[in-house]
């Protein structure tokens, strides 16, 4: 990819994201660095079929404030309020100035991102003064939900303001498992980034590691040869299935169908046992290198022909039971409007009505001709369900066609640590993970380190889409609806 980079100043910023928007480009990253006299702060937009775009907008260090995108994008102003929190770079005129990254017992005037910040600050006790809207009216009552869940659910604080079981508002409070990922990436030889970046969200290590890998390369201009890009391709369709098939199981699994459940457990175990035959790990760490992908065996077609066969079977079966169609459809809708306004991604997208993928809108390798992307238009539970249903059996399919194109592609992937020579740079990455469009972005320094690396999970866009779906939806579907969008906490809450 070649990246254009325009410059901004504080008086055009808003005007130049604006004029872009228009033009159909997506605003996908924001990114604060901290420069020698001051900030930067790098604004990434994409477009379908074209190469990333950046604005970079300098911030002096004596003067630190940017004007608040949040009037033209949503997302905008939410990236907005994260780096405030990191970086301590105010956006003037945000509608909503309150904390989003660091809950109430982080120091004031703590901004652990900057250079000079202390590792292990006076944390203040924890207060729980985080502030929730409240709603009043006859019959009105609040649920607290967590943060701290049963099993091994990550930690989320869920407030519903209830009437009956009919849920009013509900508001989402997250990171509590922020772990300062992107501080951790600062300061590490470019290949050795790839072991974290496999691990920031453990369903996904595949996307995190390959946008991870296509930034460094992308920063240090590496080729990379047809068969590294097609094995790529088929370890993302390969977690692309073992991850939809767990989660058609827990959706009815919520509803009560247990039996299915217990079935698509079954079938996500013959696949993990598939992809340590592949790559070494259950979860598909370690196939992706700088400047290469390697696999350990040939994927082993009938079985996933076969997952895939018993898998339609069993949603045929739960959707044939009147109680389970009954209770996915029409319940949690996101409606296509309010998904655009949102910038949704992935199946959550698709589900809505949005034509959205970045296999096809931003492909590494060209997809194969029998690949059509899914999408349905409801916007509810049952749309999202049926969605994955049938991304298992395009991703099947999508794999088979890949391992027939490996004995054609040329090349030999390298060692795990090869690294092209070292040198300043910057880059993007931009994979279609499982949950919808992932985008990492790398600042090398001069020996080839790690400067920065900002990491932008799906789950980052789509959480907020969560509490409007669930307006008008009663408190028992909760489960249900939370499930049907399935975002990462420890994507979101790096």
């Amino acid at each position: 990819m070649t990246t254009e980079v325009r410059r901004a100043d504080r008086s055009r910023v808003v005007a130049q994201a604006q004029a872009l928007l228009d033009e159909g480009w997506r605003l996908a990253l924001v990114a604060a660095h901290q420069d020698q006299n001051g900030f930067r702060v790098v604004y990434l937009f994409l477009r379908p079929g074209r190469d990333p775009l950046e604005l970079w907008l300098p911030v002096p260090g004596d003067d630190v404030w940017i004007p608040t995108l949040s009037g033209v994008s949503y997302p905008g102003g939410r990236f907005e309020r994260e780096i405030r929190d990191l970086y301590g770079i105010d956006p003037r005129g945000h509608p909503l100035p309150r904390r989003m990254v660091r809950h109430g017992h982080w120091p004031a005037g703590y901004y652990p991102m900057l250079s000079d910040a202390p590792p292990h600050p006076p944390f203040e006790p924890d207060v729980g003064s985080y502030p929730f809207v409240e709603v009043h009216g006859d019959g009105v009552y609040e649920i607290p939900v967590g943060p701290v869940h049963a099993g091994l659910i990550e930690p989320g604080h869920f407030r519903f303001s209830v009437v009956g079981e009919t849920i009013l508002r509900m508001k989402a409070r997250l990171w509590f498992v922020h772990r300062g990922v992107e501080r951790h990436f600062e300061g590490r030889p470019a290949a050795d980034g790839i072991a974290l970046a496999e691990r920031i969200s453990g369903d996904t290590a595949v996307g995190h590691g390959l946008a991870y890998v296509l930034a460094v390369e992308d920063a240090l201009g590496v080729e990379v040869d047809d068969r590294a890009k097609v094995v790529r391709a088929l370890l993302l369709e390969l977690e692309r299935i073992h991850n939809h098939v767990a989660d058609l199981g827990a959706i009815v699994n919520d509803v009560g169908f247990g039996i299915v459940h217990a079935h698509t457990q079954r079938l996500r175990e013959r696949l993990l046992r598939h992809h340590e035959h592949l790559t070494g790990h259950r979860l598909l760490r370690g196939g992706i290198t700088i400047g290469g992908a390697q696999l350990r065996a040939d994927p082993d077609l009938e079985l996933l022909d076969s997952v895939a066969e018993e898998l339609a079977e069993l949603v045929g079966i739960s959707l044939d039971q009147p109680t389970v169609r009954d209770r996915l459809t029409g319940t949690a809708i996101l409606d296509e409007e309010t998904a655009r306004q949102l910038d949704v991604l992935g199946f959550v997208a698709r589900a809505s009505g949005m034509d959205s993928d970045a296999r096809r809108d931003h492909a590494f390798v060209v997809p194969p001709e029998s690949w059509v992307p899914v999408g349905y238009t409801a916007g509810d539970v049952l749309s999202r369900f049926l969605v994955r249903a049938d991304e298992v059996r395009v991703s099947a399919n999508m794999v088979r066609e890949l391992a027939r194109m490996l004995p054609e592609a040329s090349g030999d992937a390298p060692d795990r640590g090869s690294v092209a020579q070292p040198g300043a740079g910057s880059g993007a990455g931009v994979v279609e993970a499982w949950r919808g469009t992932l985008v990492t972005r790398v600042d090398l320094a001069d020996d080839g380190t790690l400067a920065r690396v900002k990491v932008v999970d799906p789950s980052f866009f789509n959480w907020p889409a969560v509490p409007v779906a669930l307006e008008d939806t009663i408190v028992p579907d909760f489960p249900l609806a939370n499930k049907s969008f399935n975002q990462s906490y420890a994507g979101n809450d790096l």
